[in-house]
């Protein structure tokens, strides 16, 4: 193991002084490209349902409609670690490259499909190529940035990731209107072609860390896909078919019980899918589980928040938009400074706890949330939930992947990705879950005092998961590696 303050030789494309050469920049150029596709896609192509079921003759609110997002997310949740492990074995820009190639067939697909069965089977086509790019991406920056190059780079990962989260409505909404939303993936197409032109470039430019050898860990794959397809799919129809239904307990079970036979099996195996390792690394853990509570402070909100401004406050559509950049806007900012702070010699851990401190402030903060609370006074709450997700975006993927030795940051990647994605899901899921019991149960109405107060009571259920999950995050940095929060590289 190497010294914690010595950094061990590795293949990078960056010079002396931490910048990037001509070639570094043209992969992050084309990673960044990439990555901005994957989110917008999942929050643009909500968008456009209406115009979708329209097209395809698909009724509004069926669940062949649903799966048009479904499909992506349950795609992207299963097979994110399966193409880490995968890249650390054939290559990170190769597995990249073949992604985005997945990604752009399928969107394509999407663009002439002509019934909406065709049209969910090419996006579960398409969240299968989003989770190389997420995985594999991530994992090139680890491989080709060195020093301030690198922390700009994962800063700018954060930063893009956020951006298309925030504009994928901006952005599908006036293509559906001008241009149809078969447009909306035929663009995406478009992007990821520029993306695959730029790719031979970067092969020959990049040297990536040598691969450990062997093969894909396939048995330890399958469970682990069937874990994630039983565990999401349970979380997507948990709240049509009912949290307490036989269906969604026995998948809840399902996924247990194969969850505990893929750890069973990467015990046994000499290769495993998943390195248990890494898992066991708490300072690694520590880093992973940030994403998580960003998750429950911050993602819950993005999603629900325009619907109490709509609802409740009586906002228009176009103003609860508006209005919901105040969230979003240090999404955009603060990745790039947080990074500059690590770079003045802040601590990494002091940074991410002050983006978990800014989750549970926020969220509590938005207490003052009422039908007739004005824009200045609940503009401060807005943005410090926003930086409690914008400190940590990015920074907290090269703090990760800086703990695991070279060849196997493809794995890391995808087990961080996947953590963040499915917290997602399931974050989202249980609050709209619970907050439409809460509302059913009020018998006031969605539009009334009874959504008011659910909100209201899981603003506080949020807040208090983040402080719980800020609490094991400290614990777990107290373990192996510098006390002082720096990186910890294996070689």
């Amino acid at each position: 193991m190497a010294s914690p303050t010595a950094d061990p030789p590795r293949p990078a494309a960056a010079p002396p002084g931490g910048r990037p050469a001509g070639p570094g920049k043209l992969t992050l150029i084309a990673v960044l490209l990439a990555v901005f596709v994957v989110p917008t896609s999942i929050s643009g192509t909500a968008v456009a349902l209406p115009d979708i079921g329209a097209g395809t003759g698909a009724a509004q609110g069926s669940a062949s409609l649903q799966w048009v997002v479904n499909a992506f997310n349950l795609s992207f949740a299963c097979f994110t670690l399966v193409w880490g492990s995968l890249a650390d074995l054939i290559g990170r820009i190769r597995a990249f490259a073949l992604g985005a190639a997945v990604f752009a067939v399928a969107s394509l697909a999407c663009a002439v499909a002509p019934n909406v069965y065709v049209l969910d089977g090419a996006r579960a086509l398409a969240g299968l190529g989003g989770a190389a790019i997420f995985a594999c991406g991530s994992a090139i920056i680890s491989s080709a940035f060195e020093g301030p190059a690198r922390a700009k780079a994962f800063a700018l990962f954060g930063t893009v990731a956020g951006v298309g989260v925030a504009l994928g409505p901006t952005v599908s909404g006036p293509a559906v209107d001008a241009l149809g939303w078969r447009w909306v993936f035929g663009l995406q197409a478009v992007v990821l072609a520029a993306v695959l032109a730029c790719v031979p470039v970067i092969a020959r430019s990049v040297r990536e860390p040598a691969g450990g050898g062997g093969r894909l860990d396939v048995r330890g794959a399958l469970v682990f896909v069937l874990a994630m397809a039983a565990l999401t799919y349970a979380i997507v129809q948990g709240s049509a078919w009912g949290w307490a239904s036989a269906g969604t307990l026995g998948l809840l079970l399902a996924s247990l019980l194969l969850f505990a036979a893929f750890g069973a099996l990467a015990k046994r195996t000499a290769a495993p899918l998943l390195d248990l390792s890494a898992v066991r690394d708490r300072r690694f853990l520590a880093y992973t589980l940030v994403p998580v509570a960003a998750s429950f402070g911050f993602v819950t909100q993005l999603t629900y928040l325009p619907s109490y401004l709509s609802g409740v406050a009586g906002y228009s559509a176009s103003a609860a938009g508006t209005t919901m950049l105040l969230l979003t806007l240090p999404v955009l900012l603060l990745p790039m400074a947080g990074a500059g702070l690590v770079e003045r010699g802040t601590s990494p851990l002091a940074v991410v706890f002050a983006s978990l401190l800014c989750l549970v402030v926020g969220d509590l903060a938005l207490l003052v949330l009422g039908p007739d609370t004005s824009l200045v006074a609940m503009a401060p709450a807005m943005l410090v939930t926003g930086a409690g997700m914008g400190l940590s975006a990015g920074l907290v993927d090269g703090q990760a992947l800086a703990m695991i030795e070279p060849a196997k940051a493809g794995m890391a990647a995808g087990f961080l990705n996947t953590l963040r994605l499915g917290s997602e899901a399931i974050a989202v899921a249980v609050f709209g879950s619970v907050l439409a019991s809460l509302v059913a149960g009020d018998g006031a109405g969605a539009g009334g005092a009874a959504y008011d107060d659910a909100f209201h009571v899981l603003l506080w259920v949020m807040a208090g998961v983040c402080l719980l999950l800020g609490v094991l995050v400290a614990s777990l940095a107290r373990g192996d590696g510098e006390g002082a929060g720096g990186p910890l590289r294996r070689s």
